[in-house]
């Protein structure tokens, strides 16, 4: 009977111990991607896609630039940390968020509900949309009715993927007749060199993306946005649920650089125009 009660007491404590530590990892892998860990290693790793003009992408020289590159760096130095950006396919950026290979996402998002479910957004940086473009010359095109029967092109994952998906239904109830085909890209140089060349008759993008290539130097007269915008969207930073600490000081740092200007002198270096002024 003693014997029973000694390997009955063994087995309690045993297990009591593999609890324990079990709890223990728990709350060291819930510790990492925290304001704390941020500030411990000295990083702010920013999750991004940089084949997004002007918001990210490579210049001539390889080299990562933009209004989000911009601001993110800045928000590390006000932080006290360094920024690091790890480029990510946009259509896995959440779940790349949510496995902890980077501390947020700083990418173009715009704040849907269906992204909320996942993460945790900040307050709206920038106000943005889904818009159309077509090829220059093209006069067949001129609002979203005309989309029946031709080739959309989006970059996967984007909510200019949902709008295309959501215009085609709305063309079906209303022509009996949709979209012939929503093509996917990787990238949105990807959708729009496909654009240029002939293999889609129009492109759902985000507004600063597709005004940055009508305008850019080099791209110029081959693109043609069209007037009617299709969603208006607002863009935020996306964090891992229940990150609040982080969350906050990131947002306060973007509330700062919006009351001090920086925000204002970001947005007319890359977008020509001041998008925070009153």
């Amino acid at each position: 009977m003693k014997k029973i009660k000694t390997l009955l007491i063994t087995f309690f404590m045993i297990t009591v111990s593999i609890i324990m530590l079990s709890g223990c990892g728990k709350t060291g892998t819930a510790s990492t991607n925290t304001l704390e860990s941020v500030k411990k290693a000295g990083v702010l790793k920013i999750g991004l896609e940089d084949s997004f003009p002007p918001m990210e992408f490579r210049d001539s020289n390889n080299k990562l630039v933009g209004f989000d590159v911009d601001m993110a760096t800045e928000i590390g130095k006000r932080l006290g940390v360094k920024t690091q950006f790890v480029s990510t396919d946009f259509n896995g950026i959440i779940l790349a968020l949510k496995s902890g290979k980077f501390d947020a996402i700083i990418s173009g998002m715009n704040i849907t509900d269906e992204r909320k479910k996942q993460i945790d957004f900040s307050k709206p940086y920038f106000m943005s949309g889904e818009i159309m473009i077509v090829k220059n010359g093209n006069t067949t095109i001129t609002k979203s009715d005309d989309l029946v029967g031709k080739t959309v092109g989006v970059e996967l994952g984007t909510t200019g993927d949902t709008a295309a998906q959501n215009l085609d239904k709305k063309l079906k109830d209303k022509y009996s007749k949709g979209i012939k085909e929503i093509k996917k890209y990787d990238k949105a140089t990807d959708v729009l060199q496909d654009l240029q060349a002939g293999r889609c008759d129009v492109v759902i993008i985000d507004e600063p993306v597709g005004r940055y290539y009508t305008s850019a130097p080099g791209k110029k007269g081959k693109y043609r946005v069209l007037s009617e915008k299709l969603v208006s969207e607002a863009t935020g930073i996306g964090f891992k649920k229940d990150n609040k600490e982080l969350e906050e000081s990131v947002q306060k740092a973007v509330d700062d650089m919006q009351k001090d200007g920086t925000l204002s002198k970001l947005s007319i270096k890359w977008f020509g125009t001041d998008e925070y002024k009153k």
